[in-house]
């Protein structure tokens, strides 16, 4: 109860008026109750604080619902975004009648995938370095109605926008169609902006290393560094909850949306990942790249379940429309040295410490705990068989003809095919009791609810084709 107390003592003092409580929910959604400091105490950090899991879709049903926050002394810190001194805590979720972790619980895997690595014998640390790419935009409109679909952002730095007449001038600097990355301002508009992201997010205790833009107009990248698995999952969360506050208070939108806009690039979390066991990474050694026939194994791993992990990775229907040929997307499951048109690159680096694997396809709609922990396990599942990877691929896979790419595996075209393929390999996520049966059938259910809501609904482009047939 040490730090417990230490927290508690913050209260008594006054420094401290509020507790947020948070956790998050099985699609990756940051959700968050609030207590007062009067009934903040020792009780609170030792029973947790009760609420009704059956208000979150995919957990408990009504007949069940009672759940438990358990506070994570470990995490907390204050919130610059409060009018009250309100200091965050990130929660584990457990069940109110056994006091056990639940399985369901996003956060839970995560912890339960770093204690596997641990056990397996294989190494005892995972690093893991995501890359989240984010649009911004001064306005957004969307409507779904019976008898109306429609959506429609504007952005100043908007190619779309060279011709609009504006009261203060259109000064016409702006980036073209992937032209953003990255001339320096006024073609780039967000300078300032970016920096207040990197001030407010290092408030919230977030390793912070650089910004620049990316190569869409209206898409930015924020540097973080890389962390454990369960420290970079709760790191993405409040990265993408700094994002948000940030750029309301700009009185701007920010969207993680994988492709917001039609015709350029979309938004991808590229995630570098390595192993280490004693202090040692085991990454580094003499094969390809530098790499070692563990790592080699681990993109093996990557490789052969990569349309299972699709379902984690890459969680929403509007994910495929970023996994197109084209758009820097990596749609194919190679491995390369440098080659960004590879599922799996190998980045340069002098440094044994470096050596890593970056996974490209992955996109920041994924919540971050499953999908950090569905790569791990597919990686680790490479190692424990020796899964041959295959020959490194470091050709430009974007100019291969169409016969040459269909003799190489890709990633899925659907979240419909990304559920289906979870459903039938799924055996080497369940190892050592990380994910669940439970779970997974739970969160297949859930996110086929997005993909009937996607199918059963005519699309604009639909009517532009069919309508005078």
């Amino acid at each position: 109860m040490t730090a417990a107390k230490d927290i508690l003592k913050q209260f008594q003092n006054g420094e401290v008026k509020y507790l947020d409580l948070r956790f998050t929910d099985p699609k990756g959604k940051l959700q968050h109750l609030t207590l007062d400091g009067s009934v903040v105490n020792e009780e609170l950090f030792a029973d947790g604080a009760f609420f009704d899991g059956s208000s979150i879709s995919g957990w408990k049903t009504i007949n069940e619902s009672d759940m438990v926050l358990m506070p994570d002394p470990s995490t907390t810190i204050i919130d610059p975004f409060t009018a009250q001194p309100t200091m965050i805590v990130f929660c584990d979720i457990l069940d109110a009648v056994t006091k056990e972790p639940y399985e369901r619980d996003p956060r839970g895997i995560a912890r339960r995938a770093e204690e596997y690595l641990k056990t397996s014998g294989i190494g005892d640390t995972i690093y893991m370095g995501p890359e989240a790419e984010f649009f911004v935009f001064d306005d957004v409109k969307f409507q779904v109605d019976m008898n109306k679909s429609m959506f429609e952002v504007d952005s100043v730095e908007g190619p779309y926008n060279s011709g609009r007449s504006y009261e203060s001038n259109n000064l016409g600097h702006r980036p073209g169609v992937k032209g953003g990355y990255f001339p320096v301002p006024p073609i780039d508009s967000a300078q300032d902006l970016r920096t207040e992201f990197l001030e407010e997010l290092k408030n919230l205790g977030l390793k912070m290393e650089k910004h620049h833009h990316e190569v869409a107009p209206s898409q930015h990248e924020l540097g973080l560094r890389f962390d454990t698995l369960l420290r970079q999952g709760d790191a993405m969360q409040l990265y993408k909850y700094g994002v948000h506050m940030v750029a309301n208070a700009f009185g701007k939108s920010a969207t993680f949306m994988p492709k917001p806009i039609k015709g350029d690039n979309g938004t991808g979390m590229h995630t570098h990942q390595s192993i280490w066991k004693d202090g040692n990474p085991l990454f580094a050694g003499d094969k390809y790249a530098g790499l070692s026939e563990v790592a080699l194994y681990y993109i093996g791993g990557i490789i052969k379940h990569g349309k299972a992990i699709n379902a984690f990775t890459n969680a929403s229907t509007n994910s495929y429309k970023r996994l197109i040929p084209g758009f820097e997307a990596p749609v194919i499951l190679v491995y390369s040295s440098r080659n960004r048109s590879a599922s799996c690159r190998i980045p340069i680096s002098n440094n044994p410490s470096g050596k890593r694997v970056e996974v490209r396809f992955p996109d920041p709609s994924a919540n971050p705990y499953l999908a950090f922990s569905a790569m791990l396990m597919a990686g680790l599942d490479g190692i424990k068989n020796k899964i041959d990877p295959g020959a490194a691929a470091d050709e430009d896979l974007y100019e291969l003809s169409d016969s040459e790419v269909k003799k190489l595996p890709t990633v899925c075209g659907s979240l419909r095919e990304a559920l289906e393929s979870l459903d039938k390999d799924r055996t080497f996520l369940t190892e050592g009791g990380v994910f669940s049966d439970d779970q997974i059938n739970a969160y297949i259910e859930l996110k086929m609810e997005e993909v009937y809501d996607l199918e059963h609904s005519p699309h604009p482009i639909e009517y532009k084709n069919y309508f005078s047939v």
